[in-house]
C-alpha cells in the first residue's frame, strides 16, 4: 500500500497559518490534497499536522487529519511519527503542504522507481534549471546525480561550479534544481528521526543531507513538471493568478 502524507504546520515567519490561506474560494491544503488524491500510485492520503485549526478544515472537506506533536524538527519527522501507525504502508510520500499546483504525474514519477527497484529506499524529483536566474537563486536547491540517477549531493550553491564557463554555466552543463517531493520505504523512514543530524544537513538546512551523510541513497528522477512552493505573499498571489486559470 502507498500513502501519502502532507506534513502542514500553522506557525509560519512569512505567512503565518499558511495552509488556511484562500486560494479562490479553497483553502491551500485542499488544493494540495485533492491533486495528490488523483496521483494513480497513492492509495489513501494524510494530513499530519500540529494545530487543530488545520485538522478541522482537512475534516470539513472530507479530508483526514492526524495530529503529531508540535515540536518535531522537521516534516520528514513529523511524516515518519504517522507512519509509525501505518503498517500497511509499504511506501510513504512526502508532498509538502505549501505546494497547491502539484501536479499528479510528478508524485507518480516520483514513486515509480522504488515500486520497481526493491532495494531503493527513498526518491525524489529533479527538473533542469533553464536560466540563469534560477540557477544562482540560493532559494533553488541544485543536485547533482551519479549515472544510475543516485544523488551525489545538494547544495544552494551553484554544483558542479563550472571552471572554465566564463558565466555560461547552462551552455556547458546540464544543471538540475531538487524538487522537494519525497518518496521513502517504511521502514526506512522510520529509522529517520533516530540518525543524527550532521554537519553537512546543519550547515546548507537540507534535511535530505542526512540521508546522504548517513551512507544511504536517493534516486533522483528527472520530471518536466514543475510546482510552486508558496512562501511569501507574492508567491501567493502568483499561484492565485495560475490557479484561476487553469482549465
Amino acid at each position: 500500500m502507498i500513502i501519502a502524507i502532507i506534513p502542514a504546520r500553522y506557525a509560519s515567519t512569512r505567512l503565518p497559518g499558511k495552509p488556511l490561506v484562500d486560494i479562490n474560494g479553497k483553502p491551500m491544503i485542499q488544493h494540495v490534497y485533492e491533486r495528490v488524491k488523483r496521483a494513480t500510485h497513492v492509495d489513501d492520503v494524510l494530513v499530519a499536522t500540529d494545530d487543530e485549526r488545520i485538522a478541522a478544515a482537512v475534516r470539513g472537506f472530507g479530508g483526514k487529519a492526524v495530529m503529531t506533536p508540535a515540536q518535531m524538527k522537521t516534516g520528514t519527522d513529523r511524516i515518519a511519527y504517522v507512519a509509525r501507525s501505518l503498517p500497511e504502508a509499504e511506501i510513504v510520500v512526502n508532498v509538502q503542504g505549501d505546494e497547491p499546483l502539484v501536479v499528479p504525474a510528478m508524485i507518480d514519477q516520483a514513486i515509480q522507481p522504488l515500486v520497481e527497484n526493491p532495494t531503493l529506499d527513498a526518491g525524489t524529483l529533479v527538473r533542469k534549471i533553464e536560466s540563469e536566474e534560477e540557477l544562482h537563486n540560493p532559494g533553488v536547491v541544485k543536485v547533482v546525480r551519479d549515472v544510475n540517477g543516485l544523488a551525489l549531493y545538494f547544495s544552494r550553491s551553484v554544483i558542479p561550479f563550472a571552471r572554465d564557463a566564463g558565466g555560461q554555466q547552462l551552455q556547458r552543463h546540464i544543471y538540475y534544481k531538487h524538487i522537494g517531493l519525497y518518496v521513502f520505504r517504511r521502514n526506512f523512514l522510520l529509522r529517520f528521526p533516530d540518525m543524527q543530524q550532521m554537519a553537512l544537513e546543519l550547515i546548507e538546512n537540507l534535511e535530505q543531507l542526512r540521508i546522504l551523510e548517513h551512507g544511504n541513497s536517493i534516486v533522483a528522477t528527472i520530471t518536466t513538471h514543475d510546482s510552486i512552493s508558496v512562501d511569501t505573499p507574492e508567491d501567493l498571489d502568483r499561484v492565485r493568478r495560475i490557479e484561476q486559470a487553469l482549465p
